[in-house]
């Protein structure tokens, strides 16, 4: 940009710019060799000058020799030393880079993702975004795994695993990358991890929000079926709501409809062909109580007359037939009755 220019553009403007992009952090590359220790190349020097420079690069030499003798405590201190005390150099990204790795071979998965976090949030133009976000999908998914975070410096593993942190970080992809290629991957180990913590409608939001969002995506199918499955998992039987019945019959419909080929089409008709039984079911135990309970042969056929449309050629469809013709004839009777006349409003 010419200086002319930059004279023009507000001093707010300016202080974004040299903030967003410090010097060398997008040009230049950082090489370590056992050699040389930490160098600068590919780009303009770091924008740390004189004793500062010279900390930085002491600091960052001394963490990663700390690392190469497996002195990991030691050398998780020095590289976050160097990020929080030269957060808008070139070397706090890689600083965290370097921690989270060790944390990981410590096993220290929560204190990793959140080293990994901050070159995500803090510095989020750095070349090694995706690496990143992969490297936060694989920490997700070995706690949702039933790995264990190790503590009292990494001596011993935690008691209990931290499937339901795996599920936030997660949903932590989610808002660093939505629309990376981890990003669908992360959302369905969410809601396999709430199904398999037995969290049913948090799953069912999961999957939800993946056939909106990720529409055509490969794992779509998978997403639908998962999505009935889930609703029919909540359905009580025949005397319960059915808002959970119908949901199910919907999905494995649509998924019936929009993925004709795939292999789970046999289970989507075991599933329907079940749903529509008990909705069918349902039906006539309403349909009974009408006509058993209260004489309102009206309403009877109104719900056994559902019962055959909501699962026809069924055997729950040639029992609400029958009950049909039940309802007829206790019609017909009560029509002869001068009692039941009077009862019914005949005259």
């Amino acid at each position: 940009m010419p200086s002319a220019v930059l004279r023009r553009l507000p001093l707010l403007v300016l202080t974004v710019i040299v903030l967003a992009f410090p010097a060398g952090r997008a040009l230049a590359d950082l090489v370590w060799t056992p050699e040389t220790g930490w160098q600068i190349q590919g780009g303009v020097l770091s924008n740390l000058v004189g004793e500062e420079g010279r900390n930085a690069i002491d600091m960052m030499n001394k963490a990663r020799a700390a690392e190469e003798k497996g002195h990991y405590g030691t050398a998780c201190s020095d590289y976050e030393k160097v990020a929080k005390k030269y957060p808008n150099s070139i070397w706090a990204p890689e600083a965290y880079y370097r921690a989270g790795h060790v944390r990981l071979l410590r096993k220290q998965y929560s204190k990793a993702f959140q080293d990994y976090q901050q070159i995500i949030s803090v510095y989020p133009s750095t070349n090694r975004f995706n690496e990143v976000i992969g490297i936060q999908y694989r920490i997700a998914a070995d706690l949702l795994n039933g790995a264990r975070s190790r503590i009292f410096w990494s001596l011993l593993p935690g008691i209990f695993p931290a499937r339901d942190q795996g599920i936030l970080y997660c949903e932590q992809i989610l808002v660093n990358a939505p629309y990376s290629d981890y990003a669908p991957l992360a959302l369905m180990l969410a809601a396999a991890g709430h199904e398999r913590l037995g969290e049913t409608e948090e799953a069912i939001d999961a999957y939800d929000r993946f056939i909106n969002n990720y529409p055509q995506n490969i794992l779509a199918p998978l997403a639908y079926i998962r999505l009935a499955q889930a609703n029919a998992f909540l359905v009580e039987g025949p005397y319960y709501d059915q808002s959970s019945t119908n949901d199910a019959v919907t999905y494995y419909q649509d998924f019936m409809i929009l993925f004709p080929s795939d292999h789970n089409v046999g289970k989507a008709e075991s599933g329907l062909n079940d749903m529509k039984t008990v909705l069918a079911q349902s039906k006539i135990k309403i349909g009974d109580f009408y006509f058993h309970k209260r004489s309102n042969f009206v309403a009877a056929r109104v719900f056994y007359n559902e019962a055959i449309t909501a699962y026809p050629d069924s055997e729950v469809a040639n029992l609400a037939k029958k009950r049909l013709d039940e309802v007829a004839a206790a019609a017909a009777k009560a029509k002869s009755s001068p009692a039941q006349r009077k009862f019914l409003g005949i005259f």
